[in-house]
Protein backbone atom coordinates (compact mmCIF):
# COMPACT_ATOMS: atom_id res chain seq x y z
CA UNK A 1 0.00 0.00 0.00
CA UNK A 2 1.35 3.41 -0.94
CA UNK A 3 0.27 6.92 -0.03
CA UNK A 4 -1.36 8.88 -2.86
CA UNK A 5 1.44 11.44 -2.69
CA UNK A 6 5.09 10.41 -2.92
CA UNK A 7 8.08 12.63 -2.19
CA UNK A 8 10.96 13.44 -4.51
CA UNK A 9 13.57 15.92 -3.31
CA UNK A 10 14.60 17.13 -6.76
CA UNK A 11 14.34 20.78 -5.69
CA UNK A 12 15.84 20.29 -2.22
CA UNK A 13 12.92 21.27 0.04
CA UNK A 14 15.04 21.24 3.18
CA UNK A 15 16.69 18.65 5.39
CA UNK A 16 13.58 18.17 7.52
CA UNK A 17 11.22 17.57 4.59
CA UNK A 18 11.63 13.80 4.66
CA UNK A 19 10.71 13.59 8.33
CA UNK A 20 7.81 16.00 7.79
CA UNK A 21 6.51 13.92 4.87
CA UNK A 22 6.70 10.74 6.93
CA UNK A 23 4.95 12.36 9.89
CA UNK A 24 2.15 13.52 7.57
CA UNK A 25 1.51 10.04 6.18
CA UNK A 26 3.63 9.95 3.02
CA UNK A 27 5.25 6.54 2.77
CA UNK A 28 6.72 6.47 -0.77
CA UNK A 29 10.04 8.21 -1.31
CA UNK A 30 11.72 8.47 -4.70
CA UNK A 31 15.47 8.85 -4.31
CA UNK A 32 18.02 9.58 -7.01
CA UNK A 33 20.96 8.55 -4.86
CA UNK A 34 22.70 11.90 -5.40
CA UNK A 35 20.16 14.00 -3.47
CA UNK A 36 21.85 14.32 -0.09
CA UNK A 37 18.77 15.65 1.67
CA UNK A 38 16.71 12.61 0.73
CA UNK A 39 19.53 10.19 1.43
CA UNK A 40 20.26 11.66 4.84
CA UNK A 41 16.61 11.93 5.78
CA UNK A 42 15.80 8.37 4.79
CA UNK A 43 18.78 6.96 6.63
CA UNK A 44 17.36 8.54 9.77
CA UNK A 45 13.79 7.26 9.48
CA UNK A 46 14.21 3.92 7.67
CA UNK A 47 15.53 1.84 10.60
CA UNK A 48 12.43 2.33 12.72
CA UNK A 49 9.87 2.20 9.90
CA UNK A 50 11.39 0.00 7.22
CA UNK A 51 8.35 -2.20 6.58
CA UNK A 52 5.99 0.79 6.42
CA UNK A 53 8.05 2.88 3.98
CA UNK A 54 8.39 2.34 0.23
CA UNK A 55 11.82 3.20 -1.17
CA UNK A 56 11.81 3.78 -4.93
CA UNK A 57 14.99 4.35 -6.89
CA UNK A 58 16.74 3.02 -9.98
CA UNK A 59 19.49 3.08 -12.57
CA UNK A 60 19.53 5.61 -15.39
CA UNK A 61 19.45 4.90 -19.09
CA UNK A 62 21.43 7.61 -20.85
CA UNK A 63 22.76 7.27 -24.36
CA UNK A 64 26.08 8.74 -23.27
CA UNK A 65 26.12 7.28 -19.76
CA UNK A 66 24.20 4.11 -18.94
CA UNK A 67 24.47 2.98 -15.34
CA UNK A 68 25.23 -0.61 -14.50
CA UNK A 69 21.97 -1.92 -13.04
CA UNK A 70 23.46 -4.34 -10.54
CA UNK A 71 26.19 -2.00 -9.34
CA UNK A 72 23.71 0.84 -8.99
CA UNK A 73 21.32 -1.34 -7.00
CA UNK A 74 24.07 -2.49 -4.65
CA UNK A 75 25.23 1.11 -4.24
CA UNK A 76 21.72 2.21 -3.29
CA UNK A 77 21.48 -0.59 -0.72
CA UNK A 78 24.67 0.71 0.89
CA UNK A 79 23.60 4.35 0.67
CA UNK A 80 20.31 3.76 2.45
CA UNK A 81 21.67 1.05 4.76
CA UNK A 82 18.88 -1.34 3.88
CA UNK A 83 18.68 -4.99 2.87
CA UNK A 84 16.23 -4.42 0.05
CA UNK A 85 14.72 -1.77 -2.21
CA UNK A 86 10.96 -1.75 -2.62
CA UNK A 87 10.77 -0.47 -6.21
CA UNK A 88 13.80 -0.51 -8.51
CA UNK A 89 13.31 1.14 -11.89
CA UNK A 90 15.23 1.47 -15.13
CA UNK A 91 14.86 5.21 -15.62
CA UNK A 92 14.65 7.39 -18.72
CA UNK A 93 13.59 4.87 -21.36
CA UNK A 94 12.50 6.67 -24.51
CA UNK A 95 11.89 3.75 -26.88
CA UNK A 96 11.66 -0.07 -26.76
CA UNK A 97 15.22 -0.55 -28.02
CA UNK A 98 16.48 1.09 -24.82
CA UNK A 99 14.86 -1.62 -22.71
CA UNK A 100 16.33 -4.82 -24.18
CA UNK A 101 15.83 -8.31 -22.79
CA UNK A 102 19.19 -8.31 -21.00
CA UNK A 103 18.08 -5.27 -18.96
CA UNK A 104 14.77 -6.92 -18.10
CA UNK A 105 16.55 -10.15 -17.13
CA UNK A 106 18.92 -8.29 -14.82
CA UNK A 107 16.04 -6.52 -13.11
CA UNK A 108 14.19 -9.79 -12.59
CA UNK A 109 17.35 -11.45 -11.28
CA UNK A 110 17.73 -8.74 -8.64
CA UNK A 111 14.15 -9.44 -7.64
CA UNK A 112 14.76 -13.19 -7.45
CA UNK A 113 17.76 -12.55 -5.22
CA UNK A 114 15.65 -10.50 -2.83
CA UNK A 115 17.60 -7.30 -3.34
CA UNK A 116 14.45 -5.61 -4.68
CA UNK A 117 10.76 -6.35 -4.19
CA UNK A 118 9.36 -4.84 -7.39
CA UNK A 119 10.90 -3.88 -10.72
CA UNK A 120 9.83 -1.58 -13.51
CA UNK A 121 10.79 1.39 -15.64
CA UNK A 122 10.05 5.03 -16.34
CA UNK A 123 9.25 5.73 -19.96
CA UNK A 124 7.82 8.44 -22.22
CA UNK A 125 6.72 5.98 -24.91
CA UNK A 126 3.08 5.40 -24.03
CA UNK A 127 2.41 2.65 -26.57
CA UNK A 128 5.37 0.68 -25.24
CA UNK A 129 4.19 1.12 -21.66
CA UNK A 130 0.77 -0.11 -22.75
CA UNK A 131 2.37 -3.26 -24.16
CA UNK A 132 4.32 -3.85 -20.97
CA UNK A 133 1.20 -3.32 -18.88
CA UNK A 134 -0.66 -5.91 -20.95
CA UNK A 135 2.18 -8.42 -20.70
CA UNK A 136 2.45 -8.19 -16.92
CA UNK A 137 6.23 -8.45 -17.11
CA UNK A 138 6.90 -5.40 -14.94
CA UNK A 139 5.60 -4.77 -11.43
CA UNK A 140 5.65 -0.98 -11.67
CA UNK A 141 5.31 1.67 -14.38
CA UNK A 142 6.45 5.24 -13.85
CA UNK A 143 4.83 7.53 -16.39
CA UNK A 144 4.05 11.10 -17.30
CA UNK A 145 0.44 12.04 -16.76
CA UNK A 146 -1.03 15.47 -16.15
CA UNK A 147 -3.76 17.79 -17.39
CA UNK A 148 -1.70 18.71 -20.46
CA UNK A 149 -0.54 15.15 -21.24
CA UNK A 150 -3.51 12.80 -21.01
CA UNK A 151 -2.56 10.25 -23.66
CA UNK A 152 -2.08 7.56 -21.01
CA UNK A 153 -5.86 7.44 -20.69
CA UNK A 154 -6.02 5.80 -24.14
CA UNK A 155 -2.60 4.17 -24.54
CA UNK A 156 -1.81 2.74 -21.08
CA UNK A 157 -4.67 2.71 -18.60
CA UNK A 158 -6.96 0.37 -20.61
CA UNK A 159 -4.22 -2.30 -20.48
CA UNK A 160 -3.70 -2.31 -16.71
CA UNK A 161 -6.58 -4.49 -15.55
CA UNK A 162 -5.14 -7.92 -16.32
CA UNK A 163 -2.04 -7.60 -14.12
CA UNK A 164 -2.58 -4.40 -12.08
CA UNK A 165 1.01 -3.09 -12.01
CA UNK A 166 1.80 -0.22 -9.69
CA UNK A 167 1.40 3.13 -11.49
CA UNK A 168 3.59 6.00 -10.33
CA UNK A 169 2.87 9.37 -11.92
CA UNK A 170 5.28 12.27 -12.28
CA UNK A 171 5.39 15.76 -13.83
CA UNK A 172 1.92 16.51 -12.44
CA UNK A 173 2.52 20.25 -12.93
CA UNK A 174 4.21 19.69 -16.29
CA UNK A 175 7.43 21.19 -14.98
CA UNK A 176 5.40 24.06 -13.44
CA UNK A 177 3.82 25.14 -16.75
CA UNK A 178 0.40 24.16 -15.43
CA UNK A 179 0.70 26.64 -12.56
CA UNK A 180 1.65 29.58 -14.80
CA UNK A 181 -0.63 31.74 -16.90
CA UNK A 182 -0.05 31.18 -20.64
CA UNK A 183 0.37 34.37 -22.66
CA UNK A 184 -2.64 33.44 -24.74
CA UNK A 185 -4.95 33.80 -21.72
CA UNK A 186 -6.19 37.12 -20.28
CA UNK A 187 -4.55 38.52 -17.16
CA UNK A 188 -7.55 37.69 -15.00
CA UNK A 189 -7.77 34.04 -16.12
CA UNK A 190 -7.67 31.52 -13.30
CA UNK A 191 -4.52 29.43 -13.02
CA UNK A 192 -4.48 26.01 -11.31
CA UNK A 193 -2.65 25.50 -8.05
CA UNK A 194 -0.05 22.77 -7.67
CA UNK A 195 -2.50 20.99 -5.39
CA UNK A 196 -5.12 20.90 -8.13
CA UNK A 197 -2.55 19.40 -10.50
CA UNK A 198 -1.84 16.55 -8.06
CA UNK A 199 -5.54 16.04 -7.43
CA UNK A 200 -6.17 15.88 -11.18
CA UNK A 201 -3.70 13.02 -11.54
CA UNK A 202 -5.08 11.20 -8.50
CA UNK A 203 -8.64 11.64 -9.71
CA UNK A 204 -7.84 8.91 -12.20
CA UNK A 205 -8.28 5.59 -10.35
CA UNK A 206 -5.50 3.94 -12.35
CA UNK A 207 -2.80 6.05 -10.67
CA UNK A 208 -1.67 4.68 -7.33
CA UNK A 209 0.75 7.46 -6.39
CA UNK A 210 1.95 10.78 -7.84
CA UNK A 211 5.30 12.33 -7.03
CA UNK A 212 5.60 15.81 -5.62
CA UNK A 213 8.87 17.72 -5.75
CA UNK A 214 8.33 20.80 -3.55
CA UNK A 215 10.87 23.57 -3.17
CA UNK A 216 10.19 24.10 0.52
CA UNK A 217 8.46 22.60 3.54
CA UNK A 218 5.68 25.16 3.05
CA UNK A 219 4.99 23.88 -0.47
CA UNK A 220 5.08 20.31 0.82
CA UNK A 221 2.48 21.09 3.48
CA UNK A 222 0.27 22.84 0.91
CA UNK A 223 0.43 19.88 -1.46
CA UNK A 224 -0.36 17.39 1.29
CA UNK A 225 -3.34 19.48 2.42
CA UNK A 226 -4.63 19.72 -1.13
CA UNK A 227 -4.43 15.98 -1.80
CA UNK A 228 -6.36 15.31 1.40
CA UNK A 229 -9.34 17.04 -0.22
CA UNK A 230 -9.70 14.01 -2.48
CA UNK A 231 -10.49 13.76 -6.21
CA UNK A 232 -11.61 16.79 -8.18
CA UNK A 233 -15.26 17.29 -9.00
CA UNK A 234 -16.33 17.02 -12.63
CA UNK A 235 -16.48 20.80 -13.07
CA UNK A 236 -12.94 21.09 -11.74
CA UNK A 237 -11.76 18.28 -14.02
CA UNK A 238 -13.27 20.09 -17.00
CA UNK A 239 -11.41 23.26 -16.05
CA UNK A 240 -8.13 21.38 -15.67
CA UNK A 241 -8.50 19.65 -19.03
CA UNK A 242 -9.25 22.94 -20.76
CA UNK A 243 -6.30 24.68 -19.14
CA UNK A 244 -4.12 21.68 -19.95
CA UNK A 245 -5.07 21.90 -23.63
CA UNK A 246 -3.97 25.54 -23.72
CA UNK A 247 -0.65 24.68 -22.06
CA UNK A 248 -0.11 21.70 -24.35
CA UNK A 249 -0.52 23.93 -27.37
CA UNK A 250 2.33 26.22 -26.38
CA UNK A 251 5.71 25.95 -28.03
CA UNK A 252 8.17 24.13 -25.80
CA UNK A 253 11.73 22.95 -25.86
CA UNK A 254 11.10 19.71 -23.97
CA UNK A 255 8.90 16.68 -24.60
Amino acid sequence: MVSPLGLSSSYRPGKHAVQLASDEGINLFFAFGIDTQMTGGLRQILPARREQLVLATGAYNYIWWAQNIRKTCEKRLRQFKTDYIDIFLFLGVMKPAEFPQKVRDELLKLKEEGKVRAVGLSCHNRLFLGELAASGEMDALMLRYNAAHRGAEQDIFPHLAAHNPGVLGYTATRWSYLVRRPRSLPADARVPTAGECYRFVLSNPHVHCVLTAPRSERELRENIAAVRQGPLQEEELTFMRGFGDVVHGQKRWFM
